[in-house]
């Protein structure tokens, strides 16, 4: 349990620097980047979401995001376990990804690269409008999982997930060595806690009995293999060499 005290602590500090690094996650900022040609933080943060996704799947989700950090702190109100369904936030997605690669043809691409885009000093909230747009969009990831249930956000809105959900699809497609969980079915006896305590409400259980720990709802938090008191998850690079450097602490 010692690693979930590590990641619940690693997604909290960053949910409270949050403030100061939420324009490097904004869907807008990338935009109006694009607009004037510059390739911004949020650009780069998209793309290599992206690409280390094609290896170590939604990993950011659970372990770096600081929108995780506050909706899991939301379970305290709101526990309810949520309806597997995902296609709000895709139809959110396609749209706006479609808008920046019309703007970046139009204006033949990219001229330069401003990380900092759009802030002062790096820091995103600069004056009252900065804290205005941050609280607008803290409500809007803190809203659904009142609502709604665990982590509404990441299944129904979040436009960063989309990103490593493609990256992860394209990374097994192509037979990339990645991040996956193995169950061991004969050591299961069905105590419910893996299913029960997933953050992302997936039916762990029912992905045990059929052999094949995976979904792309997975945000890798390790909280199944953890919980276990039969370890019958562990974590493998493609089923093959085990990672040692994250078995349980």
């Amino acid at each position: 349990m010692n690693r979930q005290r590590i990641r619940y602590s690693m997604i909290f500090i960053l949910f409270l620097l949050f403030p100061a690094i939420f324009y490097y996650m904004s869907p807008y900022i990338i935009i109006d980047g694009t607009i004037h040609g510059v390739i911004t933080g949020s650009f780069i943060l998209f793309s290599l979401q992206f690409i280390t996704a094609l290896i170590l799947g939604r990993l950011f989700c659970g372990w770096i995001c600081p929108a995780g950090g506050v909706q899991e702190a939301v379970f305290r109100i709101n526990e309810k376990r949520i309806k597997k369904g995902n296609i709000i936030k895709w139809i959110l997605w396609v749209p706006w990804i479609a808008t920046i690669v019309l703007l970046a043809i139009r204006n033949k691409g990219y001229s330069t690269i401003e990380i900092a885009y759009n802030t002062m000093y790096g820091i995103s909230i600069s004056d009252i409008y900065s804290f205005i747009t941050y609280l607008c969009v803290l409500f809007l990831i803190v809203l659904p999982g009142l609502l709604v249930g665990k982590r509404s956000f990441c299944h129904h809105v979040c436009w960063m997930a989309p990103f490593m959900i493609l990256g992860e699809t394209i990374g097994r497609k192509l037979k990339f060595p990645q991040l996956q969980l193995k169950a061991d079915k004969e050591k299961c006896i069905q105590c419910h806690l893996c299913t029960k305590n997933c953050p992302m409400s997936l039916e762990v259980e029912q992905m045990i009995e059929k052999k094949r720990v995976y979904d792309k709802e997975c945000i890798k938090c390790l909280n199944c293999i953890d919980i276990c008191p039969k370890n019958v998850i562990k974590l493998e690079f493609n089923n093959k060499n085990k990672i040692r450097s994250l078995t349980p602490l």
